[in-house]
């Protein structure tokens, strides 16, 4: 049997996922949602001129005196409590920092270069240009502008600025719900016993915490026993919740008590691949089952979480409308590596900056089950089908994991 390439099964993965729609969130749930839409303004920011310092609205003409010049001081203007009057020849008016210029005056006197006088006048100690420290209307934006565009993943700067546009609720597409089940009689949660033949479950956190910072829901469905019946009902309960991807965790392979592929393909599933030219990750199930994808991850922690990340967060990705660009560099070998077989090779790695460049160290043990390397790795050195042995200081691809 021909093993699928790495890239065609993300082809077939991705072919015809669409983002989800958008839904209506208040403006204070939104901080890392993706926009639905683009974000026009409902409002002019400023709406008015306002004044960028501490000082008095004044005419421009009126004090380029460079020293002595008296000025009447004939109110005050504060931020949510204008002067309603005109600014006439002579005359300043007391303003604040974002408070609207008043009319007639044309430019902001600082404090530093006023002295207040004791009759109500003040005398201005330096010249100021038109427009110097007055914010104009429309400065940050217009009614009407597009301030946000659609995609944009919302930070704290978004968020203030919708909320400055005038948005108390925001379109934002819908999170993915991610279905986790993890089969197998060896498996318990952590904090329970373990019998004598188990092992504590991993898998099934790891990909949830993966999915959920890629801005999906996670539904975890525990753990199910090697039983048809048993991953049939739990199987019913990923679509039943409406779940967009459904992720099993291991019995996908070949032997006698791997039942995940025939319950799916009983519930309705339509598999499009269950074998890829990979490693770690050979066993990788990818199928339909109706509106819900499904994807079937090795048992073995190491394949489970590199085949996520190598399948599982684009899909999420597209699904959620965020950008998901593999962060693939350039890196130098400090150690030798053999000749590779027909896979394409994901070894864990630390990467480190050296005086040329990457320097990228494969640590000496590979096997899929060793959770303290992948932790331990900031990247995996991406190696193709058939590459020949490399010594140290040749040039590789790295998979950067930070």
């Amino acid at each position: 049997m021909t093993l699928l390439p790495v890239d065609q099964a993300l082809e077939r993965i991705l072919d015809g996922v669409k983002a989800l729609p958008g839904e209506s969130v208040r403006i204070e749930d939104a901080g890392g949602r993706v926009l639905a839409n683009p974000l026009s303004a409902m409002r002019t920011q400023p709406p008015f001129h306002a004044s960028a310092m501490d000082g008095y609205a004044v005419r421009a003409e009126d004090v380029q005196t460079p020293r002595g010049l008296r000025l009447r001081v004939i109110g005050e203007s504060a931020a949510g409590n204008r002067f309603h009057g005109v600014v006439g020849i002579g005359e300043a008016v007391r303003i604040f920092t974002g408070a609207p210029v008043p009319e007639g005056a044309d430019t902001i006197l600082i404090q530093e270069n006023a002295t207040s006088l004791d009759d109500g006048f003040i005398e201005a100690t330096s010249s100021v240009a038109i427009g110097r420290h007055i914010r104009k209307a429309g400065l940050d934006f217009h009614d009407g502008d597009v301030v946000l565009e659609q995609g944009r993943l919302l930070g704290p700067a978004g968020i203030g600025l919708a909320a400055a546009a005038g948005h108390a609720h925001l379109s934002v597409t819908e999170r993915p719900l991610v279905a986790i089940i993890a089969t197998g009689d060896e498996l318990v949660r952590p904090g329970e016993t373990c019998g004598p033949d188990q092992i504590v479950a991993s898998n099934g956190f790891a990909i949830g915490a993966l999915a959920k910072n890629d801005g999906a829901r996670v539904l975890d469905l525990g753990i199910v026993n090697d039983n048809s019946a048993a991953i049939s009902a739990a199987v019913r309960k990923a679509a039943d919740a409406g779940a967009h991807v459904l992720v099993t965790l291991g019995g996908a392979s070949v032997g006698a008590r791997d039942l995940v592929r025939q319950a799916l393909l009983e519930a309705g599933m339509s598999l499009d691949f269950w074998k890829i030219a990979m490693r770690p990750g050979k066993p990788l199930m990818f199928g339909r089952l109706g509106e819900m994808r499904v994807l079937g991850l090795p048992g073995n922690p190491v394949s489970s979480l590199v085949c996520a990340q190598l399948f599982l967060r684009p899909l999420v990705a597209r699904l959620g409308q965020r950008n998901h660009t593999p962060d693939l560099r350039a890196a130098v070998l400090a150690t030798p590596l053999r000749e590779n077989d027909e896979r394409r090779d994901y070894i864990r790695a630390s990467v480190a900056a050296g005086p040329e460049g990457l320097i990228a160290t494969p640590f000496p043990l590979q096997d899929s089950s060793m959770l303290t390397t992948l932790a331990a790795a900031n990247a995996l050195i991406v190696r193709e089908p058939g590459a020949p042995a490399a010594e140290p200081g040749s040039r590789c691809r790295v998979l950067m994991l930070g």
